[in-house]
């Protein structure tokens, strides 16, 4: 049977249109080039961790033998400033005439890696070290694992609270638990997390409506009550209503005035946030005010994109380092470097968060307390920055911030050298750097303790004066007294109505302040208690070492009191006739 030529093409038309079908598209072929097998996964490399200079088992070194360079310049300041304890003690028994004096420390101790004694003859003759050669050590090994480089999670903040689940300020477990912090496996973890956390956290705690401090345990006073319901009004939205960032929109702002800050003014402003995330409904603006306030690094310090290579530095890492470690002293200056410079100009808050939180605020904590620079950092006489600025009686000013790309300057409104960053929509931060004194006519006429707070993180009324001496004894006066300290500026605070609250980093240094309140004339009988003195529970519980001598230890705000401007109702006498 023979067919048309319409129908022949017709069967051949389907034929073609079968085989398209089964066909596999060149597409869709699995390809696997020989080369691919050496060809590793995009997706492995992005989850890959750096290791660790240090592992966890290893973090144990004496100062002079520590691999970074950092500990081995304190350990070098240590033995120039602290006296050996077996020496001092033999030198206050004998007459004062004697020419002898206490010798520094020289020899490390093996269990706890600080110079502690001129000798080893004198390390086994003190048997007062054993009480706290442990603490020694933990600190030892604390300081090496934040620039161990290892994965910091105690360190990677959570987002906003959920707005069903309730916080509770009951101490450091109980809050990381309801707040959803990662699991707090080593004390260690602890140690270092409490240590960045502990500022935002005691101001949060002490303002928050679900408080510690209240009036069943006595640590809230009833005047205290009273100051704080009139901030809570603005920190917190009606009963029964929603705590959500929508309801900020029609509340004046929550400024809190941090006075003579140092260090908690170079924490990270993501740090900071979490005070805003506790009051979702709030809109909060830090003032970070005092002689020693950590300024931003000048927009003309930071590299300015070129063609030109950069130098090799590989001899330059080689002669800083130790020669069995050119590889671990060139990845921590690598590390150091990237912490030094923070988020660029141009990263948002949003990106800043999204960098590696966990070597950012592990170093800034520590650099912003001690002041570590790289010791290639030049400054700008050209001359080298030291490695370690050792912390004698006074703490050094701390390393400049990293510039964000909404800070702005601010010496045109407040006439002294201060900055300005709008880092979130519920979160301004203001730091100045002169004293309050300076600046106090600027907001004199605008306090109301409805929305203004002061907070003195260990300030040291109590402390002598290292600048003013008592004209009829020659005595240095103290400080919460000093005219060139606190002197004029305790009345002022007082005179605003507004509530001061003042912590301390022992208790000997509570009740040194505390103390030093009827010392001053113009505070003495002037004040009402809004917070009465004792522990902090949101304290640091890691132990800060002095320079001077090894045996002080201290914690960061381990103790919170509060006071507030005296109040004399006007009651009117009715006459009888």
């Amino acid at each position: 049977m023979s067919l048309s030529s319409t129908t022949r093409r017709s069967y051949i038309r389907l034929l073609r249109q079968g085989y398209s079908h089964h066909r596999i598209s060149p597409a869709r072929c699995p390809s696997r080039p020989f080369l691919s097998w050496f060809r590793k996964d995009k997706q492995s490399q992005k989850t890959k961790e750096p290791e660790p200079i240090l592992s966890q088992d290893n973090l144990f070194h004496p100062f002079s033998n520590s691999p970074f360079p950092a500990i081995r310049a304190r350990g070098e300041a240590i033995q120039k400033l602290a006296p050996c304890p077996v020496c001092a003690s033999a030198h206050n028994s004998v007459s004062a005439h004697t020419k002898a004096q206490p010798r520094a420390v020289k020899f490390e101790c093996p269990d706890c890696g600080w110079p502690t004694h001129c000798s080893e003859e004198h390390w086994r003759e003190d048997e007062d070290h054993k009480k706290y050669c442990g603490q020694l050590r933990e600190v030892n090994e604390d300081e090496h694992d934040l620039r161990s480089g290892r994965r910091f999670r105690e360190f990677e903040l959570p987002g906003p609270q959920d707005s069903e689940a309730a916080i509770s300020f009951a101490n450091w477990d109980v809050f990381w638990y309801t707040r959803g912090f990662p699991s707090m496996d080593t004390e260690r973890s602890r140690r270092h997390a409490s240590k960045i956390l502990t500022y935002p956290l005691t101001i949060g705690s002490v303002l928050h409506q679900y408080s510690y401090l209240t009036l069943r345990n006595q640590r809230l006073t009833p005047e205290g009550s009273r100051s704080l319901a009139a901030l809570r009004t603005t920190l917190h939205v009606a009963p029964g209503a929603p705590e959500v960032e929508a309801a900020s929109v029609s509340k004046p702002q929550m400024r809190i005035f941090i006075l003579g800050a140092r260090a908690e003014s170079s924490l990270p402003p993501h740090v900071w946030e979490q005070l805003c995330l506790l009051f979702p409904s709030a809109q909060f603006h830090l003032f970070f005010i005092g002689p020693q306030v950590s300024l931003p690094r000048p927009a003309s310090e930071y590299k300015q994109p070129t063609n030109r290579p950069e130098p090799s530095t590989a001899n330059t890492s080689q002669a800083e380092s130790s020669p069995s470690q050119p590889e671990e002293s060139a990845k921590v200056k690598e590390v150091a470097s990237e912490v030094k410079e923070g988020p660029g100009m141009d990263a948002t808050p949003s990106e800043a968060k999204n960098t590696d939180l966990a070597t950012n605020s592990s170093e800034k904590a520590a650099s912003s307390v001690e002041t570590i620079a790289p010791a290639s950092q030049e400054g700008q006489d050209g001359g080298k920055k030291p490695i370690y600025v050792p912390n004698v009686y006074e703490p050094p000013t701390p390393a400049p911030i990293a510039r964000l790309k909404r800070t702005r300057e601010s010496i045109g409104q407040y006439g002294v050298p201060s900055y300005t960053v709008p880092y979130t929509p519920q979160l301004t931060i203001t730091g100045m750097q002169a004293s309050y004194i300076e600046v106090h006519g600027q907001f004199q006429e605008t306090f109301d303790p409805y929305t203004d707070c002061f907070f003195l993180f260990s300030p040291g009324l109590g402390f002598p004066s290292p600048k003013s001496v008592s004209e009829e004894t020659g005595e240095p006066l103290l400080q919460i007294v000093s005219p060139t300290e606190w002197g004029p500026v305790m009345p002022l605070l007082l005179a605003s109505k507004c509530p001061i609250f003042v912590t301390g980093f022992s208790p000997a240094d509570v009740e040194r302040d505390v103390r030093s309140l009827s010392a001053a004339p113009d505070v003495a009988g002037e004040f009402d208690w809004v917070i009465t003195p004792g522990p902090n529970s949101f304290g640091s519980e890691k132990w800060e070492v002095a320079d001077f001598d090894p045996r002080v230890m201290v914690k960061t705000n381990w103790g919170v009191w509060g006071i507030r401007g005296k109040r004399r109702d006007v009651q009117e006498k009715k006459a009888w006739f």
